[in-house]
């Protein structure tokens, strides 16, 4: 057995195991950091297995190796790998594997644990990726878990209109990670954190996650903190809307029985997969128009079918559902410029009318509410801001709203923009993972937050994040005193290179999507 008292000094390379409820796992040093790589939460999810709940795993005997991560869930190739750093990762449809990094298996006291669910839209990512990458939370006193989940049709097919005995199946994505929180309830002691003290985080489809975690019974008592970066609950699919997005998918896939989807090649879902997304990508008003949702770009995402998801999450979680969960909740400037990278935005005020008036709303006011807040914007900056707040600022402002009366919420907004791509990017969606994990000198990352990222900021979101996961809150040097939001006051804590503290910023336009309502 390798060294694991943080009084001595591991020598890279050499072993460390640890034992968990299915086995002893045997993990690696790395710069004074233990990695237990590609560790297995549920049976593989095969076979009659497929869009089937994540099942109990089976012990093994003797030790088994975690030195390498394990496959990822299968998806279709994205340009966002290469953006975010991403590498070649092997696929495969047993891909229920979860990563855990530590200094010590044996502290004197526990350590916090803060647990990532990467995001991808529902469709892409791992959580093996060099993006989440979680030594430098290892070294600031945590132990961090990173795990998979099934994605796309495997993880979000809803099934029980096809057929009564898979209904529930449009969630077993989140169930995944609800087998993983079961895992790390079980077996966070054995690396050395404490059971007791769990902080789930994520953002985008990460932060969606962990906000309907917050609104689902099964989920209670698995953690006790929530940081959601750009993802708020309102993400969930009503059932029509999910099975409507069965139906246009079996046509793809040419499957009429769920016999059918089990013996089908994982190609043929992912290449069906891939043209719906094409479709809606080509053609976004078209696709607004038909699924009524701001998220019907994301062909794949949670369902709201009031059995493992209620069917109004954020009025759950409102009721109380995550009563004496203090919650970290922000966005990003300008969330939708990474999106504009792939699809047009509009280039005069007649073409933004139009757009604005698929969302239901009177166009000419929210055009006004815009101009008022952005006088010299264009119109495809005006876009960008609307649909910045339509997707993620509004949302994540309503979580705020509903879990305030409940326990402490602390509310963001990033806006550090990258210099990279001369600019395109930024304060975009996503731009803050590499300050959050403290990897902005990581080389990879480089072609999103451009060489020069301000390191004193990256340390002070790491150190925050971390703090609140030890202490319920996020606090650093270099950074403001940062207030919980209460009924009369909305403080901001604004994350830039010089960070500092707004109250209720941009109200005009949060005002106007209020009145909404």
């Amino acid at each position: 057995m390798g060294m694991a008292r943080s009084d001595l000094t591991p020598v890279d390379g050499t072993t460390v195991e640890a034992t968990t409820t299915h086995g002893t796992l045997e993990g690696s040093w790395h710069h004074g950091v233990a990695r237990f790589a590609g560790v297995p939460f549920a049976a593989p999810p095969v076979g009659e297995l497929r869009f089937r709940p994540p099942q109990p795993l089976d012990a093994w005997s003797g030790v088994r190796p975690a030195h390498e991560f394990g496959p990822i869930c299968p998806q279709n190739p994205s340009m966002m790998d290469a953006l975010f750093g991403g590498e070649s990762e092997v696929w495969d449809e047993d891909c229920l594997y979860l990563n855990v990094w530590t200094t010590d298996v044996e502290p004197e006291t526990p350590r916090p644990v803060m647990v990532w669910i990467h995001g991808g839209g529902f469709e892409m990512g791992s959580g093996s990726s060099p993006l989440y990458h979680g030594e430098s939370f290892a070294r600031t006193g945590v132990v961090i878990v990173t795990l998979n989940y099934r994605l796309g049709s495997l993880g979000f097919l809803e099934l029980g209109g096809l057929d009564p005995g898979y209904a529930g199946s449009g969630n077993v994505g989140l169930l995944d990670q609800v087998a993983a929180l079961e895992w790390v309830r079980d077996n966070a002691a054995a690396f050395g954190g404490d059971p007791g003290n769990v902080t789930i985080f994520g953002e985008s489809a990460g932060a969606m996650s962990v906000s309907l975690l917050a609104a689902m019974p099964r989920a209670r008592g698995l953690f006790h903190k929530v940081v959601a970066q750009s993802g708020a609950a309102s993400a969930a699919r009503p059932v029509a809307d999910a099975r409507a997005d069965t139906e246009a998918f079996l046509a793809e896939v040419g499957c009429a029985t769920v016999d059918e989807l089990l013996a089908a090649d994982l190609p043929s879902l992912l290449a069906a997969h891939a043209r719906i997304n094409a479709a809606r990508i080509a053609d976004p008003e078209a696709a607004l128009r038909e699924h009524d949702s701001p998220l019907a770009f994301l062909a794949f995402r949670p369902v709201a079918d009031g059995g493992e998801v209620p069917a109004d999450p954020l009025a759950a979680i409102a009721d109380g559902a995550a009563a004496g969960i203090p919650m970290v909740v922000g966005t990003t400037l300008e969330e939708w410029k990474l999106f504009a990278l792939m699809s047009p935005l509009a280039t005069s005020d007649d073409s933004l009318l139009d757009r604005l008036e698929l969302l239901g709303i009177d166009p000419a006011a929210a055009l006004a509410a815009y101009r008022e807040e952005f006088p010299d914007a264009t119109p495809a900056e005006l876009e960008t801001a609307v649909l910045t707040d339509v997707v993620f600022r509004v949302p994540a402002s309503e979580l705020v709203d509903a879990q305030a009366a409940h326990a402490p919420v602390y509310q963001y907004r990033w806006d550090w923009a990258s210099p990279a791509m001369g600019g395109l990017i930024g304060a975009s969606h996503a731009i803050e993972i590499p300050f959050v994990f403290d990897l902005v000198e990581d080389q990879r990352l480089h072609v999103f937050v451009g060489p020069d990222a301000s390191k004193p900021l990256a340390r002070a979101v790491h150190e925050a994040w971390a703090a609140f996961a030890t202490h319920g809150v996020p606090a650093a040097d270099g950074l403001p005193a940062w207030p919980a939001v209460d009924a009369s006051r909305r403080p901001v804590l604004r994350f830039d290179t010089t960070s500092d503290l707004v109250v209720d910023p941009q109200s005009t336009t949060l005002r106007f999507w209020y009145d909404q309502r």
